[in-house]
């Protein structure tokens, strides 16, 4: 498999996000709308459909999520230890990693949707929709939790009103209940979902920036190590360990080697921290992203 054309449709879709946010009338202001769009309406669309349409087996799946989800704690672990580790800890300013720890696990949900249905089908984009449904609330909880005495909100709420996690959970209720999409709605929801993709990752390119990255550059250096090499690591460790199947490996480590979540500046910004330094962290992690799904798909599979 050629993984320079595989990833190409994806990234060149970011490139053109940032050069027509960046070079043309269709500004940052007309490119927060259409995350908006996407995050509350299409992309939760897309996920609950992609659940639905096709026969769960929750105890094949299990293998899978155990998985995704020991990876995300061994991410949450490893992003939360970067300031006590020797030799490294003194160099990393406390209240910079508070606001940046998130971007060592969170995932680019787009990408991965997009990728993995070119992977594995219908049946890979089931499984990444799945495994984006039960670590989507474990990774809130660990961004959240760090910069949570700045947080003005409720934590609990937060969670519960998460469109992502309703999809997905409203998707896995109607699947157990046997529980299908009429057939004359399908077309639309293609619709919604295709749109949902495209859009998305245009998104991700208008949300690129390069500048405030002069800082704590020990502390990126860390924190993108974890994402872009160690995660993928530990995710083929991982595979082995729950005797995954071939396309469960390949989504696993795909979704191991994810770009960070182009929210992440964000969420860091609403509570206080350094947001600029953040949406400098996501764009590298972006652009490294080639690179480590690269490396995860093409080396380590």
């Amino acid at each position: 498999m050629n993984f320079a054309q595989l990833l190409f449709p994806d990234f060149s879709l970011i490139l053109c996000g940032y050069l027509v946010c960046r070079y043309t009338a269709l500004n940052r202001s007309v490119w927060d709308q259409v995350e908006v769009l996407v995050y509350y309406f299409l992309f939760p669309v897309l996920l609950f459909h992609s659940i639905v349409r096709s026969t769960l087996d929750l105890h094949a799946a299990s293998s899978l999520i155990g998985a995704g989800l020991v990876m995300g704690v061994s991410g949450i672990a490893l992003s939360y230890a970067l300031p006590w580790l020797p030799f490294l800890g003194r160099h990393i300013d406390a209240r910079l990693h508070a606001g940046s720890a998130q971007v060592a696990f969170r995932f680019n949900s787009f990408i991965g949707l997009a990728l993995a249905e070119r992977l594995g089908g219908a049946e890979g984009l089931l499984m990444i929709a799945v495994l984006i449904g039960f670590c989507v609330p474990l990774f809130n909880v660990g961004a959240v939790w760090p910069m949570a005495r700045h947080s003005q909100r409720h934590f609990g709420r937060e969670l519960l009103r998460n469109p992502l996690i309703i999809a997905t959970v409203s998707g896995l209720i109607a699947n157990v209940l046997g529980l299908k999409v009429p057939g004359w709605a399908e077309p639309t929801l293609a619709r919604i979902g295709a749109a949902s993709l495209a859009l998305g990752l245009l998104a991700a390119g208008a949300g690129l920036r390069f500048s405030s990255l002069g800082q704590g550059k020990v502390l990126a250096t860390a924190i993108l190590a974890v994402k872009h090499l160690l995660l993928p690591l530990i995710a083929l460790g991982l595979a082995h360990a729950f005797g995954l199947t071939p396309l469960q490996t390949t989504i696993l480590l795909a979704f191991s080697a994810l770009p960070t979540a182009s929210s992440a500046y964000v969420l860091a910004a609403r509570m206080g921290y350094d947001g600029p330094y953040v949406a400098g962290l996501v764009t590298l992690s972006t652009v490294l992203g080639v690179a480590s799904l690269t490396f995860a798909l093409g080396v380590l599979r």
